[in-house]
């Protein structure tokens, strides 16, 4: 299936948000509070592309309710459309866009141009954000051990308070996202 034919099928960001179940207050704190930077050059070259983009996401990952709110910011200003698809009932789009070439890891965003074709695409996480995921991870006992599931699940609730409160994250995603798209324009 062409990308066109995924953009089709997906949902408005709108339809995602009213549907969340999970994280909905938390994805609308980050928009609420999201500061996008005055960047009126690099949105109006973003405009001038025409770019649409496909969100794979799912309402119950803290790194979309963070990221998510981000990218609409960046539509809104550049008036790009976003469109959203569920990671898990997609995984053949899914798992063209592996992490590691084996991780279904979220929130992938597919930038796609007026004949729906790939320009570029961005995601799970800014490099920053995933170097402060990977050293909090790598403090977690080891798996299958009786204190795992619990460090693991108090590791889930320091990332969700961070991921809806720093904006530091915030920025680095934003910035991330930006330098992905510029490369392309």
């Amino acid at each position: 299936m062409t990308l066109e034919h995924w953009y089709d099928q997906a949902m408005t960001a709108e339809t995602y948000i009213e549907d969340m179940e999970k994280h909905k207050e938390n994805l609308q704190k980050v928009y609420d509070e999201f500061q996008i930077p005055d960047d009126e050059n690099f949105f109006r070259r973003l405009e001038n592309r025409k770019l649409r983009v496909i969100a794979i996401t799912e309402d119950w990952c803290g790194d979309a309710m963070m990221n998510i709110p981000i990218l609409l910011h960046l539509a809104e200003k550049s008036h790009t459309e976003v469109r959203m698809l569920l990671r898990d009932s997609n995984l053949e789009l899914m798992d063209q866009y592996l992490t590691n070439g084996k991780s279904r890891s979220i929130p992938i965003f597919i930038f796609i141009d007026e004949d729906g074709e790939e320009v570029t695409h961005w995601g799970p996480r800014a490099e920053t954000v995933q170097q402060a995921v990977g050293q909090l991870m790598s403090g977690l006992p080891e798996k299958g051990s009786p204190e795992y599931d619990a460090a693991f699940k108090e590791a889930i609730q320091t990332l969700t308070s961070r991921f809806k409160s720093d904006e530091t994250f915030w920025q680095a995603t934003y910035e991330s996202i930006k330098e992905k798209t510029e490369q392309k324009l």
